[in-house]
């Protein structure tokens, strides 16, 4: 299945439109999406610190997605990489 994946924080600079999309196998789990975003983001953005993507939260518009949730059909995603701030 096809999955979409909203960019944010410092993930962004992966790709100009803000968002990737890649292919995952039926009944994957967040944490099977999480390495294959980390193979992704080597690949086609080597400037981005993939280590990020580990340490990020997966979500949907409705909730923060563990590792071992499947990744849900039909529903936008996003990847949001911890933040700071004072």
């Amino acid at each position: 299945m096809n999955v979409r994946i909203a960019l944010y924080g410092a993930l962004r600079e992966a790709d100009p439109r803000g968002y990737v999309e890649l292919e995952v196998p039926p009944g994957s789990t967040i944490a099977t999406l999480r390495e294959l975003l980390t193979a992704h983001l080597s690949e086609h953005a080597p400037a981005v610190n993939v280590k990020l993507v580990r340490i990020s939260a997966f979500a949907s518009d409705e909730e923060i997605l563990h590792n071992h949730r499947t990744v849900p059909e039909d529903v936008a995603l996003a990847v949001l990489p911890p933040v700071s701030g004072g």
